[in-house]
Order: structure tokens, then sequence, then C-alpha cells
């Protein structure tokens, strides 16, 4: 049985899109990792990478495995998470890229010699549908598997079933950031010849329900993925983040899925660091381009929304944010001085127990007019 669903060498050139993806996760998993390292709740967390590849590319330059335990050891605060146990477990089926990976991982623990006692990782070559059921059987009866973050990255869409990642995240402390084949599903959903692979993908047949063409076809897949992964994985908070491939196409989607608000924030934040119009997306033509990398938000939509929202009511700060994190596109750090503060000024809002004015510590209480 073929072990990769792909036809590329064993170590392969690194796209413009994977280097947004995996800046996107190691701008998560930064904050992440802080949350955990000094949460007294729990004392040990997971990182799964469910198709970790061959380690690197072929330029070089490293691939998610490297990436995750860099992030972790040269954080900031990673002399005070030595109460928490942190496992890593890499996994990948193919053979030669398995042997890639291992050597990788070899040089990574030789150059941050002497290994941090709690840093473990796990090293796995397996097809990942075995993975996942064998770290489930291994957890127990009446126990759940400990705060883990799936990252799940695969070629195609055979290995990915839904039932797959719904016993594996079913944790209430479990994410999971996920590869969706976009661009295969759109080509074949209604095709009739993959049918039984895309009902485990999607977990329903309602696939075969597309519109043959167009926007409308493209926006009824991804909202059938985002649809399944919050009805059958439980999550409250689900977004993707759009990759456009050199030929002006969708190719993929990235979907991020979690239970917590603030998770749900930390990672907006991260996707608008890299796409700063609140886009969503990253376009591999326009690679390179240093306009990319800004974070300017306009915030003119989100004043209207809120005024309108919160019309005839006096509402703590607090609130106004977690309406923004959990209900818009838009994160807490847009709110206080990108948003009320020019609102204020615009006279859309007042505050009774303001200390200065256009400054939003918490607890300020902020009174929206009714509109006329």
């Amino acid at each position: 049985m073929p072990t990769k669903g792909d036809s590329l060498p064993t170590v392969w050139n690194q796209p413009p899109h994977t280097k947004v993806k995996h800046d996107i996760l190691t701008r998560y998993l930064a904050a992440w990792f802080g949350i955990f390292g000094s949460s007294r709740r729990h004392s040990a967390v997971n990182v799964l990478d469910g198709f970790a590849g061959p380690g690197r590319y072929e330029d070089g330059e490293p691939g998610s495995p490297v990436l995750a335990l860099n992030t972790l050891l040269n954080h900031q605060s990673f002399g005070n998470f030595d109460t928490t146990r942190f496992t890593f477990v890499f996994n990948e089926w193919d053979p030669q890229r398995f042997a890639s990976l291992r050597e990788v991982l070899a040089e990574a623990k030789v150059s941050k010699s002497p290994w941090p006692a709690n840093v473990h990782v796990l090293e796995s070559n397996q097809n990942f549908q075995d993975l996942a059921r064998q770290l489930l059987d291994s957890v127990g009866p009446n126990k759940q598997l400990a705060p883990t973050f799936a990252f799940i990255d695969p070629f195609g869409y055979r290995d990915v079933p839904m039932s797959t990642i719904r016993d594996l995240v079913s944790h209430r402390s479990c994410e999971l950031f996920i590869y969706f084949d976009f661009n295969s599903v759109n080509r074949f959903a209604t095709a009739g010849n993959v049918d039984e692979h895309f009902s485990g993908l999607f977990g329903c047949d309602e696939f075969k329900n597309a519109p043959p063409e167009g926007l409308a076809r493209a926006q009824f897949i991804h909202d059938l993925y985002e649809k399944q992964l919050r009805k059958e994985c439980d999550f409250a908070h689900v977004c993707s983040f759009r990759m456009i491939n050199s030929s002006g196409h969708t190719g993929s989607y990235l979907f991020f899925c979690t239970r917590d608000d603030q998770a749900y924030d930390k990672m907006k934040q991260a996707m608008w660091a890299l796409a700063p119009g609140g886009a969503y997306a990253f376009d591999d033509r326009l690679a390179g381009q240093e306009v990319l990398f800004g974070n300017d938000a306009n915030t003119g939509p989100l004043q209207d929304e809120l005024a309108q929202h919160f019309a005839g009511r006096t509402i703590p700060v607090e609130e106004v944010i977690r309406y923004v994190v959990t209900q818009t596109p838009f994160h807490s750090g847009q709110v206080r001085t990108k948003t009320l503060k020019p609102m204020q000024k615009a006279g859309r809002i007042t505050s009774p127990n303001q200390k200065r004015k256009n400054t939003f510590p918490d607890g300020t209480l902020i009174i929206f007019p009714v509109l006329d």
C-alpha cells in the first residue's frame, strides 16, 4: 500500500503558502505555550503533528516539527515552564520521509543540548488513523487526553475522516489546525467516483448537493466543512484561512477549531498578522511583497456593527471585546484604540466612569446611544 498521497520527492521545495502556514502556526503556538506553560490547571500538554513530512525542505528550511520545537524552546518564558510536561508526537507514514525526519530531529536535539527534561519527543511511522486510535487507546477508560494541539496537514483528502478527528479532539481543551484540500474536493465533489472518501472527510453526504460551478459551489464546500467541524467535533469557534495558488485559484484552506475564546482570539491575531486587511487569505502571486506583513485594520465596519448591535445599552468594555472576538472577524487588539477611541472622538459613544477620555481599561462602561 502506498504510504504517501502525493508524487513529490522525499524532500521538496517550500512554496510561499507553506511559509505563511508555518508563520501562522508558530505565532499561535508561541501564545499557546505561554498559556499552558504557566497554567496551574494542566501539568501536561501535547502537540501532535499528524503528517510531519521529512522535517526540512529542499533548500534547508525547517519543517513544522523543528519550528514547533523551537517555538517552545526559544520562548521568552520557557525557563518558567519547568512544571509542565510537553509531549510532541511527530508522525510520518512514508518510510523515506520518516528516515529524514528522524535525522532532522536528532540534529535538533544535539543543537539544544542539554535537552530539557520536561520536553518529550515521540517519533511515529504510522498511518494517521492508526496513530489517532493508538493515542486514544493509550489514555485508558474514564480518562481524557491532556490538552492537545493537533496540527493535521495531509496531502489530499483520504486519510482524515471526520470521525477520527472527532474522537481525537473530544477533550474540551483540544484544538485543531487542519488542512482542507479544497482544490480536490471542488473538482470531484459531484463526480461520484470518490464519494466514499468524501463521505468520510465530511462525515456526511451533503457534499453531493454542491452547486455545479462558480462561487456558489466554492462557498458551499467551504461552509459545509466548517459546519461539520462545529457539529461533529463540537467546536464553538471555527475560522479559516484561504490559500490562493500561483494560478489565482483557491488551492486549500486552513481551518482552526477551538472551544476557548482566548485561543480563538490568539489565532485570529496570528492570521491578521499575515493578512492585514482581514481577508484571512494569502496569494502565492504576491509572495514577498512587504505590504502583506503589515497589521493595519479598517475598523469602520466594526464601529458601525457595534453601534447597531449595542444601541441603547450601557455595556462593560469586556463584553464589547468578547463580542468582537466571538462574533466578528476582528480580534481583541483592535478594539480599545482602533475602534472605541475613534467612536468616542466622533461622539458615537460615551462613558459614565471613564477616568481619562479615549482610554478603556477593564471596568469601563460604554454607553451606546439609541440610533435614529
